[in-house]
This record gives C-alpha cells, sequence and structure tokens, in this order.
C-alpha cells in the first residue's frame, strides 16, 4: 500500500486537486490580513506567503485526524503570513517591551480585582496619564494580530483565538463542539470587557468591517478604535493564559 495512503495522506493529484479548489480561500484571508499586518507588507508578499502556507496544507494534510481540510489549510496560510511578518522583524523590540509591560500590567491587576481592569486603572498601576497610556496601546496597536493568531494548544491545526471570535452561525457544528470548551471560556471573558471593547471586537471580528467604519458607527476617533481594539485583545489573551482549558 501507498505510504501516504496508509498514513490518511493525500496523492501527488488529491493534493493538487485541494490547492486549486481552495484558492478562493487565499484570497479570502489575504484580504482579511490586509488590516492585520505592517503596511511595509504589499498584497503580493501576504499572497505569495500564503500561497506557501497552502500548499504546506495539502502536503501535510492527513485525513485520517478528522480535520476538515479547510480549517487546516486556514491555520497554516495565517501562520505562513505571520511567519513572513515576523521574519522581517516588524514588531521593533521597544514596542514588544511596550506589549510586555501591558499584559503584565493588566494581569497582575485581574488577579488582584478579580476582573478585567479598567483603563484609568492600568494606567494608574504603570505610573502613566491617561493620554499616555493610550498613546501605547496605538503604539502597539498592529502587534494584536500575533496574540490573535497565536495557537493556543500544541497541535497544528490547534484553536486559536480568532478561531474562538468568529460568528458562531457561521460554523460547522462539529468543528464548534471539538472546541466547544474553549469557547465558552472566550465567551466568558468577552462579557466582562467594557461594553465599547466588546462592541469594538464584535464590529471588526464578526461584521468584519475596518476601523474607519467602526469608528463612523461608535463615533469615535480611528486612533481611539485602534487603543480599544488593543486593549480588549491584551485583556483576552492574559485571561485565557492564565486558564488551563479542559482537553487542550
Amino acid at each position: 500500500m501507498n505510504g501516504a495512503l496508509a498514513y490518511g495522506l493525500a496523492p501527488a493529484d488529491n493534493r493538487d486537486q485541494l490547492i486549486k479548489t481552495h484558492l478562493p480561500l487565499v484570497r479570502f484571508l489575504v484580504n482579511r490580513m490586509m488590516t492585520q499586518v505592517p503596511a511595509y507588507l504589499t498584497r503580493d508578499d501576504i499572497t505569495s506567503s500564503a500561497m506557501f502556507g497552502l500548499v504546506d496544507a495539502a502536503n501535510r494534510f492527513d485525513s485520517s485526524r478528522g480535520v476538515q481540510f479547510k480549517t487546516f489549510a486556514e491555520q497554516r496560510i495565517r501562520g505562513a503570513i505571520l511567519d513572513e511578518a515576523r521574519r522581517l522583524d516588524w514588531a521593533s523590540r521597544t514596542l514588544r517591551e511596550k506589549q510586555s509591560r501591558l499584559s503584565e500590567a493588566i494581569e497582575q491587576l485581574e488577579k488582584h480585582l478579580g476582573r478585567p481592569p479598567e483603563e484609568e486603572e492600568v494606567a494608574r498601576s504603570m505610573e502613566l496619564s491617561l493620554e499616555s497610556y493610550r498613546q501605547m496601546l496605538g503604539d502597539i496597536g498592529h502587534l494584536g494580530c500575533v496574540s490573535l493568531q497565536e495557537s493556543l494548544d500544541s497541535t497544528e491545526e490547534g484553536s486559536t483565538l480568532l478561531d474562538c471570535l468568529a460568528d458562531p452561525t457561521g460554523i460547522n457544528p462539529l468543528e464548534l463542539i471539538e472546541r466547544n470548551d474553549l469557547t465558552r471560556e472566550v465567551a466568558k471573558r468577552l462579557e466582562k470587557l467594557s461594553e465599547k471593547e466588546r462592541q469594538v471586537i464584535a464590529l471588526y471580528y464578526y461584521e468584519e468591517l475596518n476601523q474607519k467604519e467602526i469608528a463612523e458607527i461608535l463615533d469615535l476617533s480611528e486612533g481611539r478604535i485602534s487603543q480599544l481594539h488593543s486593549q480588549a485583545l491584551l485583556k483576552l489573551k492574559t485571561s485565557l493564559s492564565r486558564k488551563k482549558i479542559p482537553g487542550y
């Protein structure tokens, strides 16, 4: 028996068909991630990385694992795009240090308060003015996609925070069951965000609006939307990283 078939791997002709069939997925994810990566990454750069991810997914896909190819490919494509961004070292050490300081401050306050802290409380704990704190949030705004895309378990096709923010009405029931525990945990933590933070998350990830459109709806500046987005993601990631999800 062919070794690839014995382990559930698709033969070459099937892999080619998987790639051709899922080219629209590449275009969709490229369009989606254009707003989540640094501006100096061109559409061609992102598309090239996405195609590499799709080919890699087709080569590695093992149907015996019971995971749909589309789900597996999405992870590989997003990962390839983010790998390219990291390779180009788009996040300076200073920005990463700022993000680390913010995450630590939020984590310590949440432990002390027993709830996600308000921005005034975080600013006070960091001995910053509210204006300076918001400026820091704006500075690290484009780092949000890293925390959002990080795998929350150790498997190659593991769930990410972005997966769990997807509209439940659009999820295949089987896929929803597979990550039910994690989704419930994310839902609990979303409820603890401020109203404005929840609105930004909902409009950005459920309605797929850009920051300019969200700013118009909420009657806020684009900069303020970026700050709220960064703050919400930091709170979610900090909270989830402290919680051991059963089965993950």
